[in-house]
């Protein structure tokens, strides 16, 4: 049996490099970043040093960038500290979201009275941009949106700069889930006017547990978490000074080699959807997968022509094949529910039918796809 990682979206496979990075400052950085002493100053000249790293690859200010544990975190606090703190009485949103701002959402119009409206979705699953500046037109109130970059599910690509500048035309807040897209794409977040976004080190070779919140500059964003000042007073909390530094050098390794590896994973996900089409009549191909233009290289999200009952052992049988891959997203793998995302646009066939993502990184190989399809089959065929 074979092991064969395919599932990168949900967390990917941390580079050696950072490895040894963290473990040396876990081994000799080992001082309070709070402490005024020599080894508390030592491990504060590596944060800092981080942030001014992380701002120079997005081309923000290091006062911008505010270390979390991860997405999830970074999302609530745009979200929760909008409506808390900044006056902001309607969110705009979509049903393909990740749930960190879903539920965050679902919650602040529970305890806030905050109004939420969802814009709609294409057949496609892509946002309607036309209905947003409608909704965007059809309220005075203070309104912040949150749309994502990178879908986590199928892959579909927001037009990121055209959707922040009609949102800024209309006077309102833009927050984008980041998390999907920041350590594989360029995003000069000088030039594209969002207020805020979320990023997590272990969606680019980075470990788990630490991410950041991009915060534009004079926002009035205000804590989650209270304490201490760290974080300039944004984030309470004694910092993980390993993860921070593994944060920036996933950062900083993966746009070192960013065309090199959007070359060579765009080739995987070529060669996996032409050999899926190739093997499995009557694939589909959930979202813009096979739309490089507006699709991300790094996934694909396949419906399968099998039936409902057999659906339900496919999963398992590829895991005893060593096959590692998602059914919808990996944050909600212990739900039965199915994938919100794709119940949002499917069709009622095609939502009876298995829908598996694949996911990919600079560690997969094409044998491996070559594998994987071959056990497809096999599954659909006995």
């Amino acid at each position: 049996m074979k092991n064969v990682y395919f599932d990168s979206a949900a967390t990917t496979q941390i580079r050696e490099e950072v490895v040894e990075k963290m473990t040396s400052v876990l081994k000799e950085n080992y001082g309070n970043p709070s402490s005024t002493h020599s080894f508390g100053r030592s491990s504060k000249s590596l944060i800092e040093q981080a942030r001014k790293t992380v701002a120079g690859i997005l081309n923000v200010k290091a006062s911008e960038i505010v270390f979390t544990s991860g997405g999830t975190e970074a999302d609530n606090l745009a979200l929760n500290s909008a409506v808390r703190d900044l006056g902001v009485k309607r969110i705009i949103t979509s049903k393909i979201e990740h749930h960190a701002v879903l539920y965050t959402v679902n919650q602040l119009q529970e305890c806030f009275k905050v109004e939420v409206e969802y814009v709609d979705v294409d057949s496609m699953g892509n946002i309607d941009l036309d209905d947003l500046e409608n909704r965007l037109k059809n309220s005075d109130k203070k309104t912040l949106v949150s749309l994502m970059h990178v879908n986590n599910e199928i892959g579909n690509m927001l037009d990121l700069k055209k959707t922040a500048e009609l949102i800024k035309s209309h006077g309102a807040l833009f927050h984008s889930d980041t998390v999907q897209s920041i350590g594989h794409f360029n995003l000069d977040l000088n030039e594209i006017p969002v207020d805020f976004t979320a990023v997590s080190a272990h969606k680019f070779h980075g470990p788990k547990g630490v991410g950041f919140a991009f915060v534009r500059r004079n926002s009035g964003l205000k804590p989650l978490i209270f304490g201490g000042e760290q974080e300039r007073g944004h984030r309470a909390g004694t910092e993980g000074v390993h993860n921070i530094v593994g944060l920036e050098e996933s950062l900083k390794l993966a746009y070192e080699n960013l065309e090199e590896e959007k070359e060579y994973i765009s080739s995987l996900k070529k060669h996996f959807i032409s050999k899926l089409k190739e093997e499995i009549p009557g694939v589909k191909f959930n979202g813009t997968c096979e739309d490089f233009e507006n699709s991300t290289y790094t996934l694909i999200n396949v419906c399968l022509p099998v039936s409902q009952e057999k659906a339900l052992m496919l999963l398992f049988q590829l895991d005893l094949k060593g096959i590692a891959c998602s059914k919808g997203s990996a944050c909600q793998s212990g739900s039965d529910q199915g994938s919100h995302v794709l119940n949002a646009f499917l069709s009622e066939e095609d939502r009876k039918k298995p829908s598996l993502r694949f996911s990919f990184s600079r560690y997969n190989t094409k044998e491996e796809i070559d594998y994987v399809v071959e056990c497809l089959k096999g599954f659909i065929e006995a």
